[in-house]
């Protein structure tokens, strides 16, 4: 059975744009790894050689068969014709056979947390108790992500966003193990939300005041969720893009025709969120429950 060897290392970015040979590719220094992270790196020396193994570049090409690796100070140097290797001082070898290789994977809609539905037993109703929640997962979600292959991703709104950017810094300075995370400020939320955790948006006004404010303490995207109202989305959409920010969207209150007529640059879910022919749509009202 063919075998997956998932890169988690920390200058994904860097390696993953190596592996796909493109050229001139610069890497930030390596930060120095604490002993929380280091009980989850296997080989440290200067160079490694992933040796015998099929590699899938990420470009659309075809995988290629029998190849040598070599990673040198945390960057892929070159991909070769698999030959073997005596390993020298400050190499490691690893031999191979039926591992494939790929680039980290970019996560584009993760979150770092869950969702709880209190007390829920089938045959109640309703089948669970409010409110409905959505517990953290700062230590374990990310170690999970990484160890699935994640080496960047999004978290693509947050409940607990200080933990977020916090998380974000920590794991870049070599602190936590983690990818490298793309923190999206609260959600852009309306009022009567599904989530007692979110803040509840009383006026375009304020819309922008929020996305101000998170793109000050360092957030770097938006998601706009179901009750959101249209004035209040397009301040959102121009206040971040004035930041060079983007906005995606869990809609429902907003269809995706006026969504995309606001500007919004991304959307989620496909078409179980989108409420343009719904029967009795009213405008900026969600008519019924989407999470």
């Amino acid at each position: 059975m063919e075998r997956n060897l998932r890169l988690t290392l920390f200058a994904s970015a860097c390696l993953s744009a190596a592996a796909s040979a493109v050229p001139g590719v610069l890497c930030a220094a390596q930060p120095v790894l604490s002993q929380e992270v280091l009980q989850y790196v296997r080989v440290q020396t200067p160079t490694i050689v992933l040796s015998h193994v099929r590699v899938i570049d990420g470009t659309g090409s075809a995988a290629v068969e029998n190849r040598n690796i070599v990673i040198e100070n945390g960057r892929i140097a070159r991909i070769e014709a698999a030959a073997d290797i005596v390993a020298a001082a400050g190499t490691t070898v690893l031999d191979l056979p039926g591992y494939t290789v790929i680039p980290g994977i970019v996560g584009m809609h993760n979150h770092l947390y869950y969702i709880a539905r209190p007390n829920m037993q089938a045959g109640k109703d309703p089948p669970f108790e409010a409110p409905v929640l959505a517990p953290q997962m700062t230590f374990s979600a990310p170690r999970l992500y990484l160890a699935s292959g994640v080496t960047t991703m999004r978290t693509t709104g947050s409940v607990e966003p200080y933990a977020d950017l916090n998380l974000r810094d920590q794991i870049d300075s070599g602190l936590l193990p983690g990818p490298h995370i793309d923190a999206t400020a609260p959600y852009l939320e309306g009022p009567n939300s599904y989530f007692i955790q979110m803040h509840q948006l009383r006026s375009p006004q304020e819309a922008t005041q929020f996305v101000d404010y998170w793109a000050s303490v360092g957030a770097t995207s938006y998601k706009a969720y179901m009750n959101i109202t249209r004035a209040e989305l397009k301040t959102a959409i121009d206040a971040a893009h004035k930041h060079g920010l983007k906005v995606t969207g869990h809609l429902c209150s907003v269809t995706y025709p006026e969504a995309a007529e606001l500007g919004i640059d991304d959307l989620e879910h496909g078409f179980f969120v989108n409420t343009q022919l719904d029967a009795g749509k009213k405008p900026d009202e969600c008519g019924c429950l989407k999470n």
